[in-house]
């Protein structure tokens, strides 16, 4: 918390957390949206040690911190207690737009998994050991032992509503024992025991949302479910309770809160989550399963691609139950199902992208959570590769879904069936064998599609790649040589223009460094310097880089086009990459650009102007890619003087 001061003078000056709509940061810029730009303190914000000034614009009240913006908008995140997604007043996206709904899913789950992959990992390493010494012949299932470590090693998957009560709660900001609660509520072993014997009716008969009711609430019809081992309904439940919670805790008096917010929240949460979130589910799950038998019919083969690429999305859902009800009918009329072979496979997938990672990472932190995950998947139990490796890093994700497709396409192809159920990973093979054909064709189909699966997953992990955080935490430091001249070549073909022609006075005064400015004629910016990227920005309009010799420049493609969040601008570097002169850096369309009322003047700036005694531009009144832009003047005058006689 380096900033943390003038996080709070500049959060208590803009009028604190009521004045505050919003809060987002580009690459120079703090950009509030305020309720009453009036009570904001201006004249105070702009004296401040690190406050480069304050612009008001767009309806947006900026306040301009330079390089360090990034850690001051941490610090008043921090200061202010605005850091988490569900809480409106602060946008977390450092682009200045809120993130697709794709990434805050990713974030959530991740969030809420993570302070549970240790244990995750432990439970599957012991759920699979207790398959290999029963299947050893080591300990039976009717002794003690086997008991014990059974209980021990399923537990968490069990109870898991529980445990993601607590998690999910936190991460959203609410009561983590009223998230416990709820979480309880949804495997309390009563209510599954009211499913046995005669409904009292049943809603929607004939139809696929048939749902036989056992018990009524107040009258209202409730639709019990197995939620042991669920994901989704316990996460939407705590993110709706959190906010009913923080509701109460605005209209109930103080003296009672302590007892009548957690009564109030979990008796309007808990029983709309059996009686909305787990139908709803429910239904969803079925339409699924009627798809994915619908196509089987037509093709087992093209049925198994798709539910292997989709199988650990339904999971995650909790979207699988109707694809599992099927196979459960199966077993009861046929005596062996030939839907459960499809997804056999698809841990084999995730085990094998998982392995590529640990490989691959250099992050010293994932290789500990990578590897234990690769064991407990090698023994079906996927979570801790699912939330803690792969899914957070996106892309080793997807290609295991396309490895599990593989092998889904195999097992289809082939006929597969299983003819018990419970097993999982490499322990389900003895399940393939036919009681009456043996090792058949059917069989091989089955056991092929684990290794064409792990293998898919694999490969595509390790040539497609990931971002590997390795080393992001440290942020490097180039040693600056201010004792020689630097020349900075131009990085846009286009009318150079004196900074003081630029519409924006954080750069035509200067207020982040000397440099200069550029009207581009073209829509590409190649590299000026021979050095690395520091910063690329989210919404691709400006990008960083620091020179071999220290010099730091920022390139800021048009005014205010951090609006357009991203449109019309393609990146082609990331942070961290080295870059030569004339390597591109990023393209965008002028004409689109101005079309949406942007001005394209891109002004290049030397952001650590201080250690140099000066920064002299071109002559050219126009300038290609690649021409002499700018030389920076050491900071020794003798030396100054004597280039410039």
């Amino acid at each position: 918390m380096k900033y943390e001061q003038l996080a709070r003078d500049i959060f208590e000056k803009v009028g604190g957390r009521e004045n505050i709509n919003s809060l987002t940061h580009c690459i120079t810029r703090l950009r509030f949206k305020l309720k009453n730009e009036n009570a904001a303190k201006t004249e105070e914000i702009k004296k401040m040690k690190g406050v480069i000034t304050v612009m008001q614009s767009g309806g947006q009240y900026q306040v301009v911190i330079g390089n360090h913006v990034s850690d001051v908008y941490q610090a008043i995140a921090e200061v202010g207690n605005i850091k988490t997604d569900n809480n409106e007043i602060v946008d977390t996206d450092d682009s200045g737009s809120k993130e697709s709904l794709f990434n805050r899913f990713i974030d959530t789950i991740s969030g809420v998994f993570t302070p549970l992959l240790g244990l995750l990992a432990a439970s599957g390493i012991i759920k699979g050991l207790v398959a290999l010494f029963s299947a050893l012949g080591w300990i039976t299932d009717t002794s003690g032992t086997f008991h014990l470590l059974n209980a021990i090693g399923d537990a968490l998957f069990h109870f898991f509503p529980i445990f993601l009560g607590y998690t999910a709660m936190k991460k959203f900001g609410g009561n983590v024992f009223i998230g416990m609660a709820i979480g309880g509520a949804l495997v309390y072993p009563t209510l599954a025991g009211l499913t046995a014997g005669e409904p009292l009716f049943t809603l929607f008969t004939g139809t696929i949302f048939e749902s036989p009711i056992h018990i009524t609430f107040l009258g209202i019809p409730v639709i019990l479910m197995n939620y042991a081992s669920s994901v989704i309904p316990i996460i939407l439940a705590t993110f709706f309770g959190a906010k009913v919670e923080k509701f109460f805790a605005k209209v109930i008096p103080a003296v009672v809160k302590t007892f009548l917010v957690p009564f109030c929240t979990l008796l309007v949460v808990a029983p709309l989550t059996f009686m909305i979130i787990g139908p709803t589910a429910i239904w969803i799950a079925e339409l699924i399963g009627l798809v994915i038998i619908t196509i089987y019919n037509v093709s087992p083969m093209i049925s198994g691609l798709v539910l292997g690429a989709f199988w650990q999305i339904l999971v995650i859902f909790g979207l699988h139950w109707g694809v599992t009800s099927i196979a459960l009918n199966n077993f009861a009329t046929m005596g062996y199902d030939f839907i459960l072979p499809l997804i056999m496979a698809v841990s084999f997938a995730q085990t094998g992208a998982v392995l590529a990672v640990f490989l691959k990472t250099k992050d010293q932190a994932l290789k500990t959570i990578s590897f234990p995950a690769f064991i407990s998947g090698i023994f079906g139990v996927t979570e801790p590769a699912i939330y803690g490796v792969s899914l957070p890093l996106k892309k080793p994700f997807i290609t295991s879904c396309i490895g599990g497709a593989f092998g889904g396409a195999v097992a289809g192809f082939a006929g597969s069936a299983v003819y018990s159920i419970g097993a999982m990973g490499v322990f389900a093979v003895p399940t393939f064998i036919s009681p009456t054909d043996g090792l058949n064709f059917a069989f091989w189909g089955a056991i092929i599609s684990m290794p064409v699966s792990f293998i898919a997953g694999f490969l595509l992990t390790y040539v497609v790649g990931f971002k590997d955080t390795a080393g992001e935490e440290e942020k490097e430091t180039s040693e600056v040589d201010s004792g020689t001249t630097q020349e900075i070549f131009s990085p846009i073909k286009g009318r150079a223009l004196e900074l003081s022609k630029v519409n924006d006075p954080v750069f035509s005064q200067e207020l982040m460094g000397k440099g200069i400015a550029i009207d581009p004629s073209e829509g590409r910016v190649v590299s000026p310097i021979n050095g690395k990227v520091v910063t690329v920005f989210k919404t691709k309009h400006a990008i960083g880089l620091v020179a071999e010799n220290g010099a730091e420049i920022l390139i800021h493609i048009g005014l205010n086009t951090v609006e357009l969040k991203g449109k019309h601008f393609v990146s082609h570097v990331k942070e961290g990459e080295q870059v030569r002169v004339g390597d591109l850096l990023v393209e965008f369309d002028i004409e689109k650009i101005n079309e949406a009322g942007y001005e394209t003047v891109t002004p290049i700036i030397i952001t650590n102007t201080a250690n140099y005694s000066d920064i002299l531009n071109t002559d050219k009144k126009n300038v290609n890619e690649k021409d002499l832009l700018l030389t920076i003047m050491p900071a020794d005058t003798d030396l100054r003087e004597e280039l410039i006689s």
